[in-house]
């Protein structure tokens, strides 16, 4: 029987930094090598994701959403970039902040990313209360 052949791809499939693990509460956006269309022009922007299981949650995300990502035209790879804010008490901010990047990117794209099949409607509540809608939109621009 003849010998098999082991490829090797010299760039890691998955990378965690420890940032990941400073804080459980987390907000996530995948971004991809290529930008995606939306109605109101392109992003790199594929997901936008919370957890408050930590790093555990962003790798499985990253297998899980990844691969829905990484099938449309000329995506060859995706990133997931970890985004905290500070703690106030009574509130889980890292929900607010999730909501507020959403609707935010709903409203400069025309829709929310591909990867997110939730917040096609969601409205504001108060999370612009908690959050500069000038940062949100540095945030979305320097990520897509």
């Amino acid at each position: 029987m003849r010998k098999l052949r082991i490829k090797f791809k010299d760039r890691p499939a998955l990378i965690i930094h420890r940032a990941a693990f400073a804080n459980n509460h987390l907000v996530y956006i995948g971004r991809a090598n290529r930008a995606f269309r939306y109605p109101w022009g392109r992003s790199r922007i594929g997901y936008i994701g919370t957890t408050r299981k930590g790093a555990r949650r962003v790798a499985s995300s990253a297998a899980w959403k990844g691969e829905e990502l990484l099938f449309a035209r000329g995506v060859t790879e995706v990133e997931f970039c970890i985004l905290t804010c500070a703690k106030h008490p009574g509130v889980r901010t890292w929900i607010k902040l999730e909501r507020a990047l959403i609707i935010r990117f709903r409203e400069k794209y025309g829709a929310v990313p591909v990867g997110n099949i939730s917040g096609k409607k969601m409205r504001w509540k108060d999370e612009a209360r908690y959050f500069r809608l000038r940062r949100l939109d540095q945030l979305i621009e320097k990520l897509g």
